[in-house]
């Protein structure tokens, strides 16, 4: 008998929400940290916390990249304009940090820290912060996946193409993602099938996105909210979204690819036992908490 997931996205879903999601819901950890480790990529290291939200304890799930691959994913500033301010709380933390030859140090008051240094000598020919989907597909391949997660995060990232060459009018193949192709959402897309393939979820109930609205900048400039990419993916995989009061982005590309790949269903039964609870903390501050609810159920 299968395993079902329920995904729960009031606040929206993007990629780092999502693997926290499933590690709070009993995801491995070890098997996450080991796959990303194997990866032909550096510029990054892992942090996995607990935070709370509305005094409710989740996860977060932090891809923290060095100087040289910053960029503005969680920069309320940039994104949205000074009207927005963005607040780190990191008080009272339990960090778990995994961290690449070529990252730079983030100490926080009042966390218990434990670090892994991994020194690669893999090539850095990756390194470029504009890819295509072949360089993306072999950086997926230089890990050592299983072939379930192996074919889910390119998969993801094929759904991403269509709708970045749909949004662009050009082919797939001559897609070169900014945002989507920097190491951040690589990692995170990757850890998210791996992630879903170690909790062995045959089947995905999502019943909407929620969504924000207004303008965010990006790459191309400035974007109306939903951004392009998120509409294509919706209309093209038949998700259901819902349009909030909420003024920002709520639902990610990757978010947007992760759900388009993984739904099988957006009718919740009406009955049914939760076995497990997970909640995923988001990064960008809104008027309301945001994080994902996840249930396995019965």
């Amino acid at each position: 008998m299968g395993k079902t997931l329920y995904l729960e996205c009031e606040m929206g879903l993007s990629g780092d929400m999502f693997v926290a999601t499933l590690l709070d819901l009993g995801a491995r950890e070890d098997v996450l940290l080991k796959a990303l480790e194997s990866l032909n990529v550096d510029g990054f290291k892992i942090a996995i916390k607990h935070v709370k939200k509305s005094e409710i304890s989740m996860l977060d799930f932090d891809v923290i990249l060095d100087e040289a691959h910053q960029n503005h994913d969680h920069d309320m500033d940039y994104l949205y304009g000074h009207e927005h301010s963005h607040e780190h709380n990191h008080e009272h933390n339990h960090e778990h940090t995994h961290e690449h030859e070529h990252s730079h140090e983030h100490t926080h008051e009042h966390e218990h820290s434990h670090e892994h240094m991994h020194s690669h000598e893999h090539s850095h020919e990756h390194s470029h912060h504009h890819r295509g989907l072949k360089e993306i597909y072999e950086i997926i391949d230089s890990g050592n996946l299983t072939e379930n997660a192996n074919k889910l995060a390119k998969r993801i990232f094929e759904i991403l193409a269509e709708a970045e060459s749909k949004a662009h009018g050009i082919s797939k193949e001559e897609v070169h993602f900014h945002e989507v192709g920097a190491i951040d959402s690589i990692v995170d897309v990757i850890a998210a099938a791996v992630c879903f393939d170690d909790l062995g979820y045959t089947d995905v109930v999502i019943p909407y996105l929620n969504e924000g609205r207004g303008t965010v900048r990006c790459q191309h400039g400035i974007l109306p909210v939903p951004v392009p990419a998120v509409t294509n993916i919706v209309a093209n995989h038949g998700l259901n979204l819902s349009i909030t009061s909420i003024n920002g982005e709520l639902v990610t590309p990757t978010g947007a690819a992760i759900a388009a790949a993984i739904m099988t269903t957006d009718t919740l039964p009406e009955k049914f036992k939760i076995r497990k609870v997970g909640y995923g903390a988001g990064k960008r501050e809104y008027e309301r908490p945001g994080f994902v609810r996840g249930m396995e159920i019965e």
